[in-house]
């Protein structure tokens, strides 16, 4: 699959960006910590084989994914960062000058939104078989 190439941005398409990625990031965790609460319920309840084995993946899967997003935001706040230091830098008409894309961190989202979502349906299907 072959990429366009990106368009500059203005500065504040790029920060709105931002800002967007990590309230959403910010939700997600919060989502795994509500996730993994429901998923001690289920170990509280069962000893069955096959259900320990389906709360162990959730476990790791829950740990990844929260791996994945502490280093999103953190490579998130280095890029707002960059804009932070491209005004100080440069501060005359900074909201009209084009500025780098980052398309590598947005199809890094969109993939995370995916494979989130896609986890987040296994794990209610989970759910739904064994609460």
């Amino acid at each position: 699959m072959q990429k366009t190439k990106e368009k500059p941005k203005h500065i504040d398409t790029l920060h709105f960006e931002h800002e967007v990625w990590n309230k959403r990031m910010e939700f997600y965790k919060i989502e795994l910590e509500f996730f993994t609460k429901r998923l001690e319920e289920v170990v509280q309840r069962y000893t069955d084989k096959e259900v320990l084995k389906g709360i162990e993946h959730f476990q790791n899967q829950f740990i990844i994914q929260r791996d994945v997003i502490d280093r999103f935001l953190h490579d998130v706040n280095e890029l707002e960062q960059g804009l932070i230091d491209e005004v100080k830098r440069n501060p005359v008409a900074v909201d009209h000058r084009l500025l780098k894309d980052h398309p590598e961190e947005r199809d890094r989202y969109k993939t995370f939104i995916k494979l989130y979502d896609e986890l987040k349906h296994e794990f209610l299907d989970f759910l739904r078989k064994w609460m």
